[in-house]
């Protein structure tokens, strides 16, 4: 905590100096959204480099001095809870003054920026953020608070703790891990008992993309157990895309990857090659619109696609075919073909990338 203190101190330091020079204050961040800022480190992913080009939040100048002043106000909000040893979420410190921040998105931006700006983790600096991800399966733990946690398989789900870096005592018996895109898939195993059937394991879904909270508690759980982990996406480019953000990071979060990528990830299904393979109908695929073409292509010029040629020959065979599937799509062979039939083989022979 003196650390996050010292290096805000620090910024309201040069704010004076400026100001007793009867200069405008500058506030300096970095281009998070600038892909010439990012380097590809197969066992990072995607990292922000050292000298990555800057951007000047200025007090004098009308387009950016009200961001100058949110940052000043969000900066003296985290220095009073890190004193006191209190915190809050994104969602505490917009609705704290709606009128002044605008929108919760204005109040996340900033906080990453700051973030970005004292190179200090989102979770040092006392703000939480709401959790939308949900756990379930062969693990324990104990939450900052002492409340013991137990993730056991059954129709109820858990939602991602809101302070991942605060648990401790983990504990599992699990053989692999299993994130899932969508919260009806997840939803749908756990009614099968999927976690049980075959071996014990631990299932998460972000529910689509994932926030950081999800995404730090599968880089904590790699961390503690090193057991394989594998994904479960829809054979489509946005499918793709967020199972590149668990494995290899987000552009705009880079300078944070040490902490939320794990690269050792393994893509489980459903492979654009499955659709082939298993005889899907052509009937129940579902065409590509532009946008689908367009985020697509974007996915094939990444760096890390490059040192993947099996994922390569994958995006390939959807680019061709112009074709996308929801996991869904297996029920067209049978209601329970994805737990009985699909994930069992998959996993007992080896059928990922």
């Amino acid at each position: 905590s003196s650390e996050v203190l010292e290096a805000i101190e620090n910024v309201i330091e040069d704010v004076l100096k400026s100001l007793a020079q009867k200069k405008a204050p500058v506030l300096t961040v970095a281009n998070r959204s600038d892909w010439r800022n990012i380097e590809f480190k197969d066992s990072v992913g995607l990292q922000m480099i050292p000298h990555c080009t800057t951007k000047q939040i200025r007090s004098d100048c009308p387009r950016s001095a009200p961001k100058f002043a949110l940052m000043l106000k969000i900066l003296s909000m985290i220095y009073k809870m890190v004193q006191s040893n209190t915190y809050a979420t994104k969602r505490d410190i917009y609705y704290s003054d709606t009128v002044l921040f605008g929108s919760q998105s204005v109040v996340d931006n900033i906080i990453s920026d700051i973030s970005c700006m004292l190179k200090i983790p989102r979770r040092s600096l006392h703000i939480l953020s709401t959790s939308k991800g949900f756990v379930a399966g062969n693990l324990s733990y104990t939450e900052e608070d002492g409340t013991k946690v137990n993730c056991t398989c059954g129709a109820t789900v858990l939602t991602v703790p809101s302070n991942v870096q605060g648990i401790k005592n983990l504990i599992s018996h699990a053989e692999f891990m299993l994130i899932v895109e969508k919260d009806a898939t997840f939803q749908r195993l756990l009614d099968d008992d999927f976690c049980n059937k075959l071996s014990p394991c631990i299932m998460i879904t972000g529910r689509g993309v994932p926030d950081l909270n999800t995404r730090l508690l599968v880089r904590k759980l790699w961390d503690a157990f090193q057991i394989p982990v594998f994904t479960l996406m829809d054979a489509d480019p946005h499918g793709v895309e967020i199972m590149c953000i668990y494995k290899y990071g987000s552009v705009s979060m880079s300078f944070e990857a040490h902490h939320l990528t794990v690269p050792s990830i393994k893509w489980l299904g459903l492979l654009p090659s499955d659709l082939q393979r298993l005889n899907i109908r052509k009937d129940v695929l579902i065409p590509f619109t532009k946008q689908d073409q367009k985020k697509l292509a974007s996915i094939q010029k990444r760096p890390y696609i490059a040192c993947q040629p099996t994922w390569t020959k994958e995006l390939e065979i959807m680019a061709a075919s112009k074709l996308k599937a929801e996991i869904q799509v297996l029920t067209s062979l049978s209601s329970d073909y994805l737990s009985r039939v699909y994930l069992p083989n998959k996993l007992r022979f080896g059928g990922w990338l």
